[in-house]
Parts: structure tokens; sequence; C-alpha cells
């Protein structure tokens, strides 16, 4: 991993390769490089950033291709860096993903010069012999490919092939299609700019891009892929005057959510209306559901499961996708495995997929990417219409992801007959607020950033919440490791006196999350036990009810079982604040890339 671009067309290539290198830095790399295809086939490649790759400003080159690397086999060195080059030199190939064999490969290439330590680099070789038994590149390409085990997207060219050759099995790869030339990308913002008329390469694609169009054979077959048009542009992928895309997404988060509810509500007849193509006869007839996901979106499922489970007299489970196991005794008729993913490409959450659908149960995703892999395996899919995030620490698709699991949790409730027509009423009514209960919450930034400042220098911060407030409080405390590197934990409030609380010192600040749906009675128990101890608190409470053991409070405007959710937009502020003071690089943490297309 971690980005691939590409082009050829009429531009000055190494402009439009650089750009789109440039665009997805937010991805997460430690080395970057391009191979140019004129008179000669020429790597530019080394470790650290883009801004210090040094690439010619004008060339004869037609094509190219890019990448930025996120280390896993080798260090991050400048011989590690894409792309990779034969014994020749005359092929050159970028890769995301993994190859699991490529050890057994290295032996039987065994008289073929290796110059790294990645596993990419057993594919130019690979495509090397098949060029030498007379194969051309794509041919070569796709005879290589029948060697590989693992995941893998690859861009590849030759000095002699006008055109480039890319391929894909379990990791993204999509097409872009411009006045003056094609585009390559491991996701659409890599060439946003230049185009926004794009097809998506599915699993086993072998494509042929030129000029003017492109080829694509899956298993020896031609076949055709559609040109789809992403409403994304360049603006909403740029950072609008905000020092950070991290800062800007938290603002973006009422027009988010806006999208996200538009259309959806019948306002009349006071019930959802989702585009869901699932049979009504099977969602009436449920008695399960689980929930598969990792990170932000398995806490957006944590929240959904304390929503669905009142509203739709339905069984829920969450499960870390990297964890998920279907055990004995589950009627796989009657359960509904939803998936949520904000990529659409996380590798353990298609694995968990997968294996749901290999037993038979229905599938449905809620993901931001339209034309992602997830959406073609599954049964159904919902959008959440979030736009564009480029910062790594998700914001504003992590409200999107709760507010469509939401609507979906009434949509659900209102087939089953489970949810009284009136609290119906009222959770709509909040999720309507919602976009304007966050500007409200975004207009107190100044508060938010004084505490921050305040505590930034802590030794380590807890957050505690009940019921709805406990998985923010693992998602606030997720978010401020993330981009600060502080020690940050999140924990139920009521197991802080089970063994956290040892670690309570006047050094160590304690979240708490006392909203409407956080049981904030029982939660203000914790408060004192910390309170008694000398740690600071910090409350998040209904607005006009502040609470005398807080040291501090945040007001979070009334908005009954979807307070919690927005008291996160505060803590998504205050964990932005602190990395800020401390002087992170907090579009880009260390060690974290924003899609995860590798188990």
């Amino acid at each position: 991993m971690c980005g691939i671009t590409g082009y050829i067309g009429e531009h000055t290539s190494s402009a439009v390769l650089k750009t789109g290198l440039q665009n997805l830095e937010y991805r997460g790399y430690d080395s970057a490089g391009i191979a140019l295809v004129g008179d000669e086939l020429q790597v530019y490649k080394q470790q650290g950033t883009i801004d210090g790759l040094s690439i010619p400003t004008t060339e004869t080159a037609t094509h190219g291709i890019g990448h930025t690397r996120w280390s896993t086999h080798g260090e991050p060195t400048d011989e590690n860096a894409h792309p990779h080059t034969d014994c020749s030199g005359d092929v050159a190939v970028v890769h995301n993903g993994i190859i699991s064999n490529y050890d057994d490969l290295k032996q039987e290439l065994g008289g073929h010069l290796f110059e790294s330590e990645t596993d990419t680099e057993v594919i130019p070789h690979l495509i090397e012999e098949e060029l030498t038994a007379g194969a051309d590149l794509r041919a070569a390409v796709m005879r290589a490919l029948t060697r590989l085990e693992g995941s893998f997207a690859i861009a590849v060219t030759h000095v002699e092939y006008d055109g480039i050759v890319a391929a894909r099995q379990d990791s993204p790869l999509v097409i872009g299609h411009g006045d003056e030339g094609m585009y390559l990308g491991s996701d659409v913002t890599a060439f946003v700019e230049y185009t926004q008329q794009v097809s998506y390469l599915e699993d086993g694609d072998v494509a042929h891009i030129d000029a003017t169009g492109m080829t694509v054979f899956n298993d020896g077959e031609r076949v055709t892929r559609s040109v789809q048009t992403v409403d994304w542009d360049a603006t909403a992928a740029g950072k609008a005057g905000h020092d950070h895309y991290m800062h800007k997404e938290i603002h973006e988060q009422p027009t988010a959510l806006r999208q996200a509810i538009s259309g959806r509500i019948d306002e009349l007849a006071g019930h959802a209306t989702l585009e869901v193509d699932l049979r009504d006869a099977f969602l009436e007839s449920i008695d399960e559901i689980h929930i598969v996901a990792c990170g932000t979106s398995y806490h957006a499922g944590l929240y959904a499961k304390e929503l669905f489970e009142p509203l739709t007299d339905v069984s829920v489970r969450v499960d870390l996708a990297s964890e998920y196991r279907v055990h004995d005794g589950h009627d796989t008729q009657r359960t509904l495995v939803i998936a949520v993913t904000q990529s659409g490409e996380t590798a353990d959450t298609l694995t968990a997929i997968r294996q749901a659908k290999s037993c038979g149960m229905t599938t449905l995703a809620i993901t931001n990417t339209v034309g992602s892999t997830i959406t073609r395996e599954v049964d159904d899919a919902l959008f959440i219409k979030a736009g564009p995030e480029i910062g790594v620490a998700a914001t504003k698709t992590f409200v999107s992801q709760v507010t469509i699991l939401a609507l979906f949790g009434t949509y659900l409730s209102r087939l089953r007959g489970t949810l009284a027509a009136g609290d119906a009423a009222d959770l709509l009514a909040n999720i309507r607020q919602l976009p304007s209960a966050v500007q409200i919450v975004l207009d107190a930034e100044s508060q938010i950033q004084r505490l921050a400042s305040q505590y930034a220098d802590s030794e380590a911060f807890f957050f505690i919440g009940r019921a709805l407030g406990y998985p923010v409080a693992l998602e606030s405390a997720l978010k401020l490791k993330e981009i600060s590197y502080a020690h940050a934990e999140g924990f139920a409030a009521g197991e802080l006196k089970h063994g956290p609380l040892a670690l309570v010192t006047e050094d160590t600040p304690v979240i708490a999350l006392l909203n409407s749906g956080a049981i904030a009675d029982q939660t203000r128990t914790n408060v004192k036990e910390v309170e008694a101890r000398g740690g600071p608190v910090v409350g998040l409470t209904t607005t006009g009810q502040p609470d005398s053991f807080c040291r501090h409070t945040i007001e979070i405007p009334e908005l009954g079982r979807l307070e919690p959710l927005v008291s996160n937009v505060a803590l998504q502020l205050f964990a932005y604040h602190v990395a800020n003071e401390l002087g992170r690089s907090i579009d880009k943490p260390r060690n974290l890339a924003k899609s995860v297309t590798v188990e």
C-alpha cells in the first residue's frame, strides 16, 4: 500500500502524476516515486515526502505511473520505494496489496537480480520472463498474475508499449476518462481536478489504457465496465482555507448531514423513505442483525446497536470485522449482516461480508463510496453521501454513518410495527435537527480550544460513558490517540471502578458523557469517584444542565438519543486542538493509512 496514480495523454505526464501523488498523500505514506515512459524508461523515487522528490518539470514522456508507499515488506528506503523494475530496466510496476507467496516466487526467479526487500519486486521479473517468451505486455501481465497469491492492484509500463496495463484483485483501482487523456488511481481523489467520469475495475480485471480509452479483460474475455459520474469536485477535496483537512471536514458536518438526510424523510407520513432494495418480507422476518466494521465504523455500529434493539425488537451483535465468525445456532435465512465502511474497500470488512454470504446470509453495506468493491458484493447498499474525506482520522463520515443507521432503524421499525408513531416522529425530528445542533457546537469552538490548550500536556486522557455515550467515549479516545499520539482510553463508565480508576491522577483528565441517552445519573456517580481522587473532569452536558462535580462543562443542544452523537463533534474539536497544540501531523498521523486494503 498505499496509493497508485497513472496518466497517458496530452498533458505533461510528470506534472499530472505529481498532482496525483499529492492528492493521495492523505492515505499515509513514507516514500514515493514515478516512472515516466518516453524514448526510455525513467524512474524517480525516494524515501520521504513527495515535495522532496526530484521530478523533471518538462519532459517528452507520453505516459507514466506513480506510487506513494506505506511500508509493509521492508523499511522505508529509496530501494524499497516504488516503482520497481525488471533486470533490463524496461518494465516498471507499482503495487498496492500483499503478495503472500513472494518468497517462493523469488526462489523460482533465482536468475534475476533483486534490489529491494519488497514483495512487489517479483512482479516485474515475472512479467520480464513472459516478455522474453514472446508475449506482449498485456498478455505478459495476465500470465504473471496467474502465479501471484494474495491481494493486489498494479499498474505496469514498458518502454516499448504505448499504454498502461492495470489489474486488480482485492485492492481498488479506478480509471478516469478525460478530454485530454486517461487517468488511473487508487481512488477518485487522485485525478478529481481533471475528470469526474470514472470506471471502477473489478476483481480479476486486466485493463489496457491508452490516450483514447480503455479495454478491459477478465478471465481472458473482453468485458465492459460502465462509465459513471462522481459528484466530487476539486474544491470539495481541497482545504478551503483551513489549516488541515481534518479541521475542514469537522466543519463540513452540517452540510454532510444535510446531504445524508436529504430526500430520506417523508415529512407528511412521518417515516424514513430509504432506497432499500431488500424485500420487505425478509426485513419483517429477521430476528438477528450482525454489524461488522473496523475502527471508527465499528464505533458507529455500536451506536447503532443501542438504537436498533429498542426500535426494532431485533437482537443485534456488533463485531470487529477481523474477528467476525459465524457459529452454529444462527438462522442464516433470518439474519441481516450490515457492513459499515467509509471506503467500501476495507479488507477485513470485505472478508467478513464474504463469510456471511458464503453462509447464505443477506448483506447490506453502509458506505461513502459509490462503485466501491463492497457495493458490488453485498445484496444492497446505502450511501452516506458525506463527500470526500481526506484526513486520515474519520470525522464527518462517522456522524453520517450513525445518521444513516438511525434512519434505517426507523425504516425497519415501521416495517415491523415495533415503534409507536409518536416515538418515530420524535427520532426523525431529532435527525432533522442534527445539522443545526452540530453547527451550535462548531460555533463554540473557541471554548473547546481553550480546554484543549489547558490539558494538552496531560499524562493520559480517559473518556467514559454509558449506553449511547459508551461508543462515543471509545470513538473520542480513538480520535485523540490517532492524531495527538497521547495515551487515551475509552471505558464504559461503570467499568471505571474495576481497574482504570487506579490510573486517575490530577494529570489525567476524565471526559464524561452526561447527555440524554447516556444514562447521565449513573455516570455522575463515576464522575464523583474521579473528583474525589483529584482528577479533573470535563463533562458534556445538556444545555442548561451544568454539573457541579465537573471542573469544566461543554454544553450540547438537547437532542434525545442523538445528543451523544453531537457530543462527539465537540470531542473531535478537542482532539484536533490538542494535536495542533502539540504540533502533530494531523492529516497524516504516523503509521496510519486512510484506507486499509490489506488484512
